[in-house]
């Protein structure tokens, strides 16, 4: 299945990179998280993918231009086995559904395809959520997330703190974790280029009861500001990324 990585933000929240290059090539460990993502899916078999890129594209461009081209794809090598990368500008100003609707020229009619982006990493799997979204036979299935909650929880009775949980994970509520998997008539609810992925396409499919959520309990985190950078590190040297 075709995997459409959204890489073409501006990630202002984490200026302190992303002046220079743009957010999915900020390494983790000596590889960018955009090529975290795709060692990610190809865990599952999934070689071809479809890089939906903005600003500083010509960062991504010179990162696989030293690589062997065939046709429009890029064939990277990873752990000996061949990935398909297509690169494909969608524009500076672009808004994420927008971004996703530029690359509808990559998929075919009635065809199913996954997308994400290219800031979040998990360890959901990525078969389960396939299985999952056959048997649902709904229009979209999102990945669910718990993250972890930003400050340490305190629970108090008459004064007496009963527990303290230093950044526990949060325990009501879920949230929109990426790792999607839809089909090509998606494509018809996005509007245009100002567009925004997670207002009108989604809470229009959610109200024609299309939208289900595959809940995931595991590892997920998003590089949101540099502290999530530095966490992702972290973890990475722990060897606890996947």
């Amino acid at each position: 299945m075709k995997v459409i990585i959204l890489a073409g933000g501006r990630g202002t929240r984490i200026s302190e990179y992303t002046k220079t290059i743009p957010k999915p090539m900020i390494k983790i460990g000596n590889k960018p998280i955009l090529v975290h993502i795709i060692n990610h899916y190809l865990k599952y078999g999934h070689k071809d993918f479809y890089i939906a890129m903005g600003y500083k594209h010509n960062v991504i461009k010179n990162y696989f231009k030293n690589f062997k081209k065939l046709d429009h794809k890029f064939i990277y090598k990873i752990n000996n086995i061949n990935v398909f990368i297509t690169l494909s500008f969608t524009g500076n100003n672009v808004l994420t559904g927008g971004r996703i609707k530029r690359m509808s020229k990559f998929i075919k009619k009635n065809e199913d395809f996954m997308f994400t982006y290219g800031d979040g990493v998990s360890n959901v799997n990525i078969n389960q959520l396939i299985k999952f979204h056959k048997k649902k036979k709904k229009l979209i299935t999102v990945t669910a997330v718990r993250p972890p909650a930003r400050f340490g929880e305190i629970t108090i009775k008459n004064n007496q703190v009963k527990s303290f949980k230093e950044k526990p994970q949060v325990t009501e509520g879920w949230i929109n974790g990426g790792f999607f998997i839809t089909n090509q008539n998606f494509f018809k609810y996005i509007k245009g280029d100002k567009s925004i992925l997670e207002k009108k396409p989604l809470e229009k499919v959610a109200s024609k009861k299309q939208l289900f959520a595959f809940k995931h309990k595991g590892f997920w985190k998003c590089m949101d500001a540099l502290r999530d950078r530095q966490v992702l590190e972290k973890i990475y040297k722990e060897n606890k990324f996947n």
